[in-house]
């Protein structure tokens, strides 16, 4: 019987040789990049984080030459000098690994045991890495709808990805198509549906990838590893699905070797597969719900919220200082939540960002600069009529007068939001 089984699952060795690289690989980039895929699992990458954060700037600096300063640590970017420079050690730990692993291990007929847990391991750091993905899509968080900074950018300004973003975050219905798409990824926990579920899956992940290298979206390593990996595991029944698809032949799907395990191994492996899709899909929204709300919802919004369009801006100079000289006219104040505000000039420019502090009692706002603590527009406000408001205050030794149109649903003024659906277009409205 041993022998049968044997020689049933021969491999041969270019597929051994594969095999050991793809482990390897996958196991390092699963470990070392592991992207909060799995609950928990930060304690143990905490670990791995203290040791890497010394080597990689070393193998950075010591191997590949690099002369500038190899940061370390999250700071929104997937895709830094360090997580390169981590991606080229893991490959060449892999190659390493591969090649003493075919040295000592030359008598092996195949690798069915570690296959098993490799793709056990990879369906479920795809599947719940998309499923939190499609959380965050399909509530609209990823992508929320166009903000007033987007809306007075000058279009040619946008940077890709900021283009990528208004996009994307312009409709609802889009952000929910694609969540679900993602979501789909959860056909991948279960071995019955995991073929349909990869098809959906490579799809959502080669489309995912395709912005990210084409809209200059720093998610590019992260986005491919997700493209590979569903790949690699439909590798396994690409033989069928082509002769299915392009000669039309009936086929049956080979299944994943599986261990057998007792009753209580396997009792304990539905608890946690359980676990894992009630954390991933029931937690996994309650979070999500929660940021939104923190970010997005009632508690965040300021009294003062709204797009101020600027009809007058002057300035009194009291005192001839630096910093008068530097008080450039206002285009737009933008309020969005009771922290930050942003300033947009008369003339140009990206703007400037600001901490805002609004004092109701006394109709008073704020300005704090950022950089320096000192430079603060302080103002006091008051409502001429139902939406123009007047500001009068100081920076620093200067005095500032301005006047200006309160849109409180500033979404209403741009056409990009306020245009709607049309079933019927006589004509194409293409501005």
């Amino acid at each position: 019987m041993e022998s049968k089984l044997n020689i049933e699952n021969l491999w041969s060795l270019p597929q051994k040789v594969l095999f050991r690289f793809f482990f390897s690989y996958f196991a390092l980039f699963i470990l070392f990049k592991n992207n909060g895929a799995y609950p928990f699992y930060g304690y143990i990458q905490n670990f791995f984080q203290k040791v890497l954060y010394d080597f990689i700037p070393w193998v950075g600096k010591s191997i590949l030459g690099i002369s500038y300063e190899i940061k370390t640590g999250p700071n929104g970017s997937g895709d830094t000098t360090y997580d390169y420079v981590l991606l080229f050690t893991i490959f060449c730990i892999a190659i390493v690994s591969c090649i003493v692993w075919s040295i000592l291990d030359t008598k092996r007929k195949n690798y069915d045991k570690l296959y098993y847990w490799i793709t056990l391991a990879i369906r479920f750091y795809v599947g719940l890495m998309l499923i939190n993905y499609g959380m965050v899509k399909v509530i609209q968080l990823q992508f929320s709808q166009p903000s007033m900074y987007r809306l007075t950018q000058n279009y040619g300004d946008s940077s890709p990805m900021g283009l990528a973003w208004t996009f994307l975050g312009f409709s609802k219905g889009y952000n929910m198509f694609m969540g679900i798409a993602e979501i789909a990824a959860v056909l991948l926990l279960f071995r019955r549906t995991l073929v349909f579920g990869l098809i959906i899956t490579l799809m959502t992940t080669a489309n995912v990838m395709a912005v990210n290298y084409f809209y200059d979206v720093p998610v590019k390593i992260l986005s491919t590893h997700l493209f590979l990996m569903s790949a690699f595991l439909l590798a396994h029944s690409f033989g069928a699905l082509f002769q299915f698809f392009f000669f039309r032949k009936p086929v049956v799907l080979k299944d994943i070797f599986k261990p057998k395990f007792g009753n209580i191994t396997s009792k304990i492996f539905f608890g946690i597969k359980a676990f894992l899709l009630i954390y991933a899909l029931g937690y996994g929204a309650y979070s999500t719900l929660e940021s939104k709300e923190k970010y997005y919802g009632e508690a965040s919004k300021s009294r003062m919220q709204g797009l101020f369009e600027i009809d007058d801006f002057s300035v009194k100079n009291d005192s001839i200082t630096p910093d008068s000289l530097k008080v450039k006219p206002w285009k737009y104040l933008m309020i969005s939540s009771k922290q930050y505000a942003q300033v947009k000039y008369a003339e140009g420019g990206r703007g400037k960002w600001y901490k805002l502090n609004v004092d109701s009692l006394e109709n008073k706002i704020s300005l704090t600069d950022y950089r320096d603590s000192t430079k603060i527009f302080d103002l006091k406000f008051s409502k001429l009529d139902s939406i123009n408001y007047q500001f009068d205050g100081t920076f620093t030794k200067d005095t500032i007068f301005v006047k200006a149109k309160r849109y409180e649903d500033y979404r209403k003024k741009f056409l990009l939001t306020n245009r709607g659906f049309h079933w019927i277009n006589e004509r194409p409205y293409n501005r």
